[in-house]
């Protein structure tokens, strides 16, 4: 394959804008585009060589794969490597648990999985995990298995025909990934199958320029150039991805390779010392840069400042010349490592991060330090896992006792409640959990998106059987309202609301409707606020909390101003419930003092996993403000 040093300068292109993003610039808002660069050049390189090895008849995979293990490994475990003492002397328990799992996925190449089921790529908590961009490169790794095995079997078809499937398959990863941002748009963003069409848009480049050349035309180039850097620029968190707005980059990326020949400006520029020299350590720049930022965020108490992250950025560049030119460079040498021990330490590689995780996992409680701080740290679910989540037909299987007589409805805010009632309730009235993450205490409302369904039909089999159920005397209810108010947007009677004043009324009228059918039920109504959240939502309390016992920070610089309450759906919904005799209670009054909120009483945690309570801030709540005189008098 003849070298083209404009490949190399992409390859800057792409992996300045991901540390930029990372590192929080907000001029740089759209730099996660850089990754789908990176994708259209890994199709684009792949396929050209596998192409070349078949024509040729020279073709092996246990070359390709050498080559790849070459290429990816070494450098992946070496900073896996340097990752583990920080993360141990670093991170709060859970944090560890979460990392020890990584290992375990990046060894499987499936990291993009993983990070899939923890949370979206763009919350918070994902600058808080050293690993999570190895997302991108599970998504090559899995290309790169299964891709040059379908060459091999569809090449008996002509070239033509194969250039055609792939075309094909383009377009259906493409309409899938449309589909998915839509219905699954976590799934959409980390997941191989929407993102299969950026690596085989490089595939079909790949085909054109091994049939035609590399052209050469000025302006089209330079169009590639800019659909590469306008998105950097304008697209932001708000942009779906992967989308048809992937389309810009990943054919400007085309362009640039179709039509950038090496007379043309475009090719100049990036062919250029400083751009080559950037993509050659691209690599290592791309593994270096989210470790630093991690772990600094983790083991600072601020926040990093701007000129904190410029000097890290600096140093991930620093860092990726050191293992480019003695990890890999030497590895990547055949003369200097052969195939046997690329194999050898390859597989050790593997397996010893594969077990070291593993075993962290399954021994969490004894090796990990402080590991009684993950219940506060994750929260709580009531009366267990099963009782918060599940649409049970039986809701006898989340009862203290036959005939309960209080039952606490709602979402994940209600669930984090029960703690706060304790064995004297729990056994002599009895209590019983009504909770769905997610789910607003609600009868016909609900967010228009993917969990609907599953909330229309929970919280009609929890209003039926509150309802039915003569032995329940009071009926607490809580819920933060969030997924009606964080941009997804309300149906209610088989229409679509979109407008924060008209949901607002909505669900105002809908909920009083509720309280009112459980008073006109004979039922005590007790009505709990939501918990105070951030103004600024910078601060995780919870882990606040821990991340100052660990380094002997003092507590009260965990302090915040909770958000204005007109800002809070959960909490204008609550200031608007009005009914004779009904028994409110304001958490926020608890927690805050003239809007200052702490993160501990007693010298125990408020807060677990978001703005829920842990088990010991309900309790100690509860004890502090006697909540169970509410059903005791």
């Amino acid at each position: 394959m003849k070298y083209r040093p404009e490949i190399d300068g992409l390859r800057a292109l792409a992996v300045i804008p991901v540390i930029l993003f990372h590192a929080g610039f907000e001029l740089f808002r759209g730099g996660f585009v850089g990754v789908d660069v990176f994708f259209v050049i890994s199709g684009y390189l792949i396929t050209t060589i596998l192409i070349e090895d078949i024509e040729n008849k020279r073709f092996s995979l246990v070359n390709f794969y050498e080559r790849r293990a070459r290429r990816i490994l070494p450098a992946l475990f070496f900073v896996m490597l340097v990752c583990i003492p920080f993360a141990w002397m670093w991170m709060l328990p859970n944090q560890i648990k979460d990392f020890s799992q990584s290992l375990v996925a990046v060894s499987l190449f499936a990291s993009n999985i993983q990070f899939w089921r923890e949370s979206g790529y763009f919350e918070a908590a994902a600058e808080l995990k050293p690993l999570l961009h190895t997302w991108s490169l599970a998504v090559e790794e899995q290309f790169y298995l299964l891709f040059p095995i379908f060459l091999v079997l569809a090449w008996r078809f002509g070239k033509n025909k194969v250039f055609w499937m792939i075309v094909v398959m383009s377009a259906i990863s493409l309409l899938f990934s449309e589909y998915s941002l839509r219905n699954h748009p976590t799934a959409n963003f980390y997941l191989a199958p929407t993102r299969a069409w950026e690596l085989f848009a490089g595939s079909v480049a790949a085909f054109m320029v091994q049939k035609n050349g590399v052209q050469k035309n000025n302006l089209i180039a330079l169009l590639g150039l800019a659909a590469i850097i306008f998105p950097i620029f304008v697209y932001d968190e708000s942009t779906p991805f992967p989308s048809l707005y992937t389309l810009v980059p990943v054919m400007g990326v085309m362009l640039v390779i179709l039509y950038a020949n090496k007379q043309t400006l475009s090719a100049r520029m990036l062919s250029t010392k400083a751009f080559v020299g950037l993509g050659l350590i691209s690599y290592s720049a791309y593994l270096w840069h989210q470790p630093l930022f991690a772990f600094t965020r983790i083991r600072m108490f601020e926040h990093p400042s701007s000129m904190v992250m410029g000097v890290l950025c600096v140093t991930s560049l620093g860092l990726a010349y050191f293992s480019w030119k003695f990890v890999e460079r030497p590895f990547r040498t055949p003369n200097k490592t052969s195939r046997k021990f690329i194999f050898a330490t390859s597989f050790i590689g593997i397996l010893s991060f594969l077990g070291m995780g593993l075993y962290v996992h399954f021994n969490a409680k004894t090796l990990i330090p402080n590991y009684q701080w993950v219940d506060s740290l994750e929260g709580n679910h009531g009366l267990g896992l099963d009782c918060n989540g599940s649409i049970l037909v039986d809701f006898t299987k989340c009862s203290t006792k036959d005939n309960p007589q209080i039952a606490i409805y709602g979402d994940s805010h209600a669930m984090h409640l029960v703690d706060g009632f304790g064995e004297k309730v729990r056994k002599n009235l009895g209590l019983v959990q009504l909770t769905k993450t997610g789910c607003s205490p609600l009868l016909d409302v609900v967010g228009n998106d993917e969990h609907a369904g599953d909330c229309l039909a929970f919280n009609r089999s929890s209003i039926d059987y509150l309802s039915s159920n003569e032995s329940i005397k009071f009926v607490i209810i809580s819920s933060a309202f969030g997924l009606l108010n964080n941009g997804v947007d309300l149906n209610f009677d088989g229409k679509v609301f979109t407008d924060d004043a008209i949901k607002r009324e909505i669900v105002k009228n809908k909920f009083n409707e509720i309280i009112a059918h459980f008073k006109n039920s004979g039922k005590t109504v007790i009505l709990f606020s939501t918990t105070p959240k951030p103004s600024l939502g910078s601060i995780n309390p919870a882990n606040c909390f821990f991340k100052a016992k660990k380094h002997e920070y003092d507590l009260s610089r965990c302090n915040f101003i909770q958000q204005d309450r007109l800002e809070s759906f959960g909490l204008y919904v609550f200031d608007q419930a009005h009914f004779d005799s009904l028994l409110k209670v304001d958490l926020t009054k608890q927690i805050c003092k003239e809007n200052i909120c702490g993160v501990e009483i007693d010298n125990k945690p408020v807060f677990g996993k978001g703005r829920h309570l842990s088990k010991d801030g309900a309790i100690s709540l509860s004890k502090l403000f006697e909540w169970e005189k509410l059903v005791l008098r």
